[in-house]
């Protein structure tokens, strides 16, 4: 999904910027100024982003926002909707579903398409209590215990962080929190959110003891064969310890701007008057009937949300390397931390817990090659080919038949598990 959204954003700037030329070369009109600006109605002010808890409610489910500290001081933020108003099932055993996010996504991207299809709105009418997880450095997870995102430290963190410490945080806050005395969880992550899973399960893995299913929709680790463009372009140059990878390192990508995401959602929430610029944009960009053309403007009112370069960087070591291992910060400081030159793999081997890899042939991100080499290491998963020749990375967010095709089959195995 990120991929979609962050090729919105980048053309939305460009429609602003040519607004914004447009006027400057435009014959000036006399105005009276003192009538335009004395009147209320002229003032233009923009309204306060909703959250992904305003989101929720706003289909009338029951909806929680907490915070959850770390072991190494990040405060993380994660949504929650406990139950479901339909069921009014808020008495009863309800299993807990923790869902994440990818690469500069946040929780908003899994209710973007609505409780019709969305899986989190699925999941809680099915009887789920459903955990709505932020990796540090996103839109929602941007505290500290000592730090401020201002200073560079506080960006110091790969995705391997985000694995170790912000996902098993949630699952224990979860579990918690419950208060039914459940002892594990099913997880659902997508791209960087199976690499989190994959890294925490196999670093830490007493905690595949806290797992009862896990669903990794396009799953990221290997990236030998992956055929993104980009990636592939900048490779060489940022995925190895050089000049160039330390410029870039250790700072926040695309800084937090608070107006200029003020202004995307208001140009692309539903219901505002400037949505209609929002929604050409999106019909430019995209085509042929297999993406929700409503969801995508949501999409730009919330994404990208923020991510460290240091999570860009660990992709694109892995895709250099050809590993799926720890981040690489050079010889000499790789011999302090790992006692080896080079970083070491993490050991997927270890992970015991029910695995579901769910890909596809038109992946860029997640080549098959690579998910089936991954498969070929973990000892206990199952493969989920989408027959659909054209399903690629984004579609398992936004794709106008996730519902049929990914979401209520995902349920289906849960459910089994739990005998519901």
């Amino acid at each position: 999904m990120q991929n979609y959204l962050l090729s919105l954003t980048f053309a939305l700037l460009g429609l602003v910027a040519a607004i914004n030329c447009a006027a400057v070369s435009a014959a000036t009109p006399k105005i009276d100024f003192y009538k335009l600006y004395d009147n209320p109605e002229a003032h233009i002010s923009l309204k306060d982003r909703r959250t992904t808890r305003d989101r929720i409610a706003a289909h009338g489910y029951p909806a929680e926002h907490h915070h959850i500290i770390t072991e190494d001081g990040y405060i993380v933020g994660v949504f929650r909707i406990p139950y479901s108003h339909k069921l009014q099932n808020q008495d009863k055993i309800r299993p807990v579903v923790l869902v994440q996010h990818g690469l500069t996504s946040c929780s908003d991207a899994w209710i973007l398409q609505g409780p019709d299809d969305s899986l989190p709105f699925l999941l809680a009418d099915a009887g789920f209590d459903v955990w709505l997880g932020n990796g540090r450095g996103n839109t929602y997870s941007r505290n500290h215990t000592s730090r401020s995102p201002q200073h560079p430290y506080f960006w110091r963190f790969s995705w391997h962080e985000i694995g170790y410490f912000d996902i098993a945080a949630m699952i224990d806050y979860a579990l918690k929190t419950n208060g039914q005395g459940q002892k594990a969880i099913h997880y659902v992550g997508h791209s960087q959110g199976t690499t989190v899973f994959f890294t925490l399960m196999s670093m830490r893995p007493e905690y595949n003891a806290k797992i009862k299913t896990a669903h990794m929709f396009a799953p990221i680790a290997i990236m030998t064969h992956m055929e993104n463009k980009l990636v592939r372009t900048v490779g060489p140059y940022l995925g190895h310890r050089n000049e160039y990878s330390l410029f870039f390192a250790d700072q926040e990508f695309i800084p937090s701007n608070d107006f200029l995401l003020s202004l995307f959602s208001n140009l692309c929430e539903p219901d505002y008057k400037l949505r209609p610029v929002c929604e050409n944009v999106v019909q430019k960009l995209y085509a042929g009937n297999r993406v929700n053309m409503t969801a995508m403007p949501d999409g730009m009112a919330t994404h990208p949300a923020g991510c460290s370069t240091n999570q860009m960087l660990h992709y694109l070591q892995e895709q250099q390397s050809g590993h799926f291992r720890q981040y690489d910060y050079g010889p000499k400081k790789n011999l302090e931390i790992y006692q080896s030159e080079v970083p070491p793999d993490y050991p997927v081997e270890s992970i015991s817990s029910e695995v579901h890899l769910w890909y596809s042939d038109n992946d860029d991100m997640a080549a098959v090659e690579d998910v089936l080499a991954l498969s070929d290491r973990l000892p206990n998963m199952e493969l989920h080919h989408m027959e659909d020749p054209l399903w690629d990375h984004g579609d398992f967010a936004l794709n106008l038949e996730v519902r049929k095709y990914l979401n209520e089959p995902v349920i289906e195995i849960m459910k089994k598990f739990d005998q519901m």
